[in-house]
């Protein structure tokens, strides 16, 4: 199912319940939070304690991305505080398997997710043990970035992986991804699209979301 996935990172911290609530309104099921460490990625932004306060506000499917070294530590801690997916780095996991198995074994679904450069290959052999697959469509750690092109035809190639395997996983993008280029995304087999900026930058959030929603169901109605 198509999700248009608001990231709270473009949000305004001092408004974020008020934030949420306006995506909410707009039609979104999920909202989804990046988790930095200053390690894995140089930049720092939420801990368990935000997640605990989000999940207070809404009832929303709560999409934790954990960029961060050493996930095998944490990971459960944000399930505890309200995650329903967690995602960590193929390039963080020394035992990939096993930090997918914590992550469920807490109570969420595992995710994971590659950098713009690490190969759609190395996660043949996984991906049946895999919830959902994250593909980074811009280097991590900073929001506003521009959508990398290549990584579309990634998504294709995930798309026709998961077909051969007979998968129901769905494929989830994060960066740059906006009105513009929404339809390409959408036709190149994402599922799951989140975008911070053209929503929480926009001048009314909950409009933005609908309209993103209407734009990728015309991309997907066409796609078949």
């Amino acid at each position: 199912m198509l999700e248009i996935i608001p990231s709270i990172l473009s949000a305004d911290f001092a408004r974020l319940a008020e934030e949420i609530a306006r995506v909410e309104r707009g039609g979104a099921s999920m909202l989804h939070l990046d988790v930095m460490d200053g390690h894995f990625v140089p930049n720092l932004t939420i801990g368990p304690p935000v997640v605990e306060s989000i999940r207070k506000t809404t009832r929303l499917h709560l999409d934790v991305h954990l960029m961060i070294e050493n996930p095998d530590f944490y990971a459960a801690a944000f399930v505890q505080a309200g995650a329903n997916s967690v995602s960590v780095h193929y390039e963080a996991c020394r035992h990939l398997d096993a930090t997918l198995g914590i992550i469920r074994s807490a109570g969420a679904m595992a995710g994971v997710v590659l950098n713009p450069a690490t190969p759609v290959a190395v996660l043949e052999d996984v991906l049946e043990v895999a919830d959902y697959v994250l593909l980074m469509s811009v280097n991590p750690g900073f929001g506003g970035q521009k959508l990398i092109p290549y990584v579309l035809e990634k998504v294709r190639k995930l798309d026709s992986l998961r077909r051969q395997k007979r998968l129901a996983l769905p494929i989830e993008i994060d960066g740059g991804v906006h009105r513009e280029n929404l339809a390409d995304v959408v036709r190149a087999g994402c599922d799951w699209i989140v975008t911070g900026s053209a929503v929480f930058h926009s001048p009314d959030p909950e409009a933005a979301v609908r309209e993103m929603r209407q734009i990728a169901a015309q991309a997907a109605a066409v796609q078949c």
